[in-house]
């Protein structure tokens, strides 16, 4: 429909419309096939629609929300796959709490019992001393050749 007749098709089916916006609306449905049919088919269902009305309001009797009430109390939800899974926030808080002291408790564990080093020097030390003082009096390759092989023994 166009919006000529759409604006205040209600009013026009109902009879309420101003007399302007009816001369508008008829001069247009005069030009307009398609809404004029429209319309018309609108004016057929009209009376079916005041057909629908209620004559009586159904009242229940207060037995029946009481009984539906209990009913509602009674069920419970079905499990389902995904409630599995599903945990409530505390629990999750609670997880969350363990697993960080677990992780303090083996981190500490494993700081603490890290294997030492060996008492003597490492080889990095005995390359940084090549060209120390103390190996003047040998060739420096076979004073580093003597270390390694000491250290290596311990």
């Amino acid at each position: 429909m166009h919006a000529v007749v759409m604006d205040s098709l209600e009013e026009y089916l109902s009879g309420v419309v101003e007399p302007a916006v009816e001369r508008q609306i008829e001069a247009h449905l005069l030009a307009c096939d398609t809404c004029r049919e429209e319309v018309n088919g609108m004016r057929e269902f009209a009376p079916l629609f005041g057909s629908l009305r209620a004559g009586e309001v159904l009242d229940p009797s207060p037995a029946f929300f009481a009984g539906v009430m209990r009913q509602v109390a009674e069920a419970k939800p079905a499990r389902t796959f995904a409630s599995l899974f599903a945990l409530d926030f505390a629990f999750g808080r609670r997880l969350v709490f363990a697993s960080l002291l677990t992780l303090a408790v083996l981190g500490t564990f494993l700081a603490t019992h890290e294997a030492k080093s060996p008492l003597g020097p490492s080889p990095e030390t005995i390359m940084a001393q090549q060209e120390s003082p103390a190996f003047e009096s040998a060739p420096a390759q076979d004073g580093m050749l003597a270390t390694l092989t000491a250290y290596e023994q311990q």
